[in-house]
């Protein structure tokens, strides 16, 4: 048997960070959006017992440390299956762009073996094993817009983003996690999005009030590439964006435009000099 599914990338339309919890986790308050872009995920079950995994990037681990094959180890123990399983894993989405790209294989695995086993655990088992596999892979097993607190895995449906078209680009370098999160914890005084106000927004269908909202607090870390950050916002403004913004801990930087036509013309420009860059849509609840 063989299943096909499609893992879409996040962005951020929000990004908060709070206190550092006695866990070592920060308490995050985030709006997150599944957009088209995505990577295709293939998995062929076999008798073998075994989960394995390839990529067509040679770069990305493909042992116990890539999440998919986590989820598919937790999956198959929680259904109480014996099988093993083959994932091929075509990345379509770049590699340490802050878009989600390794949770949202792994909940596209999930959601895959659940509809082909015929369903045999429910949402909320399978919320459970997207929370013990990775921080973002609740959200991206659901899809959608929602908003999201604790770690992460702490969800609520959102009202859909109104109909837009987004222009995605990273630059040629990625952005390390843990280092973003120690430079934000010694910066005091920092500013926060205004979360409350993208929620009404959102309610009210207001494209533009939420993009004249949308703020990153790791934007502000005085990180030296953050300048590349900025200068890509201010390319995608001046090309008619609603609104810009870098999305997680980066370095993938997105706009938000109500013109298809003006979304489209940007993107080669932003190709040649940064590297990588692409138009996407909204996509709504997956699960």
């Amino acid at each position: 048997m063989t299943i096909n599914e499609k893992a879409y990338a996040k962005l951020n339309i929000s990004l908060d960070v709070g206190r550092r919890r006695e866990d070592g986790y920060h308490d995050m308050v985030m709006i997150m959006q599944t957009v088209s872009l995505a990577d295709d995920i293939r998995i062929d079950i076999n008798g073998s017992g075994e989960i394995s995994a390839l990529s067509n990037l040679p770069f990305i681990p493909c042992d116990e440390r890539n999440l998919a094959v986590k989820a598919a180890r937790l999956w198959f123990e929680a259904a109480g299956r014996t099988e093993g399983a083959a994932i091929s894993l075509n990345k379509r989405i770049p590699v340490g762009a802050g878009m989600a790209g390794g949770s949202t294989d792994a909940a596209a695995v999930l959601r895959g073996l659940n509809r082909a086993f015929d369903s045999p655990l429910s949402k909320e088992e399978l919320l459970d094993l997207a929370s013990k596999t990775g921080s973002d892979v609740a959200f991206c097993l659901c899809g959608g817009t929602m908003l999201a607190k604790g770690k992460g895995e702490v969800l609520t449906r959102l009202r859909d983003l109104p109909d837009c078209t987004v222009a995605i680009c990273k630059p040629r370098f990625s952005v390390s996690t843990p280092e973003l999160f120690t430079k934000l914890d010694t910066r005091p005084g920092r500013h926060h999005p205004d979360t409350v106000g993208i929620l009404s927004s959102l309610e009210e269908g207001d494209l533009r009030g939420i993009c004249r909202r949308m703020y990153n607090v790791f934007e502000d870390v005085g990180d030296r590439r953050m300048k590349v950050v900025a200068e890509i916002k201010s390319k995608l403004i001046d090309a008619g964006a609603l609104g810009a913004i870098m999305t997680g801990t980066g370095s993938a930087v997105f706009g938000i435009f109500s013109d298809e036509a003006d979304a489209e013309e940007v993107i080669a420009p932003l190709r040649k000099e940064y590297g990588f860059a692409t138009t996407t849509r909204p996509v709504g609840k997956l699960l």
